[in-house]
Order: structure tokens, then C-alpha cells, then sequence
């Protein structure tokens, strides 16, 4: 299951995380973000091993959102040592976004 992002552990799951994090930014109002979701839990139990999974709740935390440059959700962040590596804002179908993972993290 992924990790929920929230004031309190946003440096240690994000910040200092070991494996590469992939969050989603997602709301419950939103109608793709919706879509994504069984997507993203798939996408999860095929790469746990590589790869932290978070998600960020964009009602619960504007400001964490506001810090990585969120403008609409869903939004997926692909981070790396802290570091923001790239983004992809909409629905995205399985494979692309398994196929965009690779490509970020090499």
C-alpha cells in the first residue's frame, strides 16, 4: 500500500527515502484521479521492490503539493535522492506510465 504523504513525513518518506518515490497527487473530487488509482496500486505491486510508492491527498496537504509545483491532479512525481527527476499530469494508461518510470529512473 502506498505511503500517505502528510506534514509529518514528508522528509523521511520523500526526502530521505532509499529507492526512488513515485507519488500521486490526487484528489477525491477527481474523476481521473479516481481512474488511477487501481492503476497506481497495480503499478505498486509490480515495482515495490524498486521503487517507493506515496500519495498525496491535494485537500490534506496544498502546501506539500504547493512546494513540488502541483497545478492539477491527478499529477505523478518521480523523485530521486530528494530530488524531483520529472512529472506527468493526467490519466495515463498502465503501460505508459510503467514505460515513463523506466525512462526517468533509467
Amino acid at each position: 500500500m502506498a505511503i500517505e504523504i502528510n506534514q509529518d513525513n514528508v522528509v523521511k518518506e520523500i526526502g530521505e527515502s532509499k529507492k526512488p518515490v513515485i507519488m500521486e497527487v490526487y484528489a477525491s473530487w477527481c474523476g481521473p484521479c479516481q481512474q488511477m488509482m487501481p492503476i497506481f496500486e497495480e503499478i505498486e505491486k509490480e515495482l515495490k521492490d524498486k521503487y517507493t510508492f506515496a500519495k498525496l491527498n491535494v485537500d490534506d496537504a496544498r502546501d506539500i503539493s504547493i512546494q513540488y509545483g502541483v497545478t492539477s491532479v491527478p499529477t505523478f512525481i518521480f523523485i530521486k535522492n530528494g530530488q524531483v527527476l520529472g512529472k506527468e499530469t493526467g490519466y495515463i494508461a498502465k503501460e505508459d506510465l510503467k514505460a515513463k518510470i523506466e525512462v526517468v529512473f533509467g
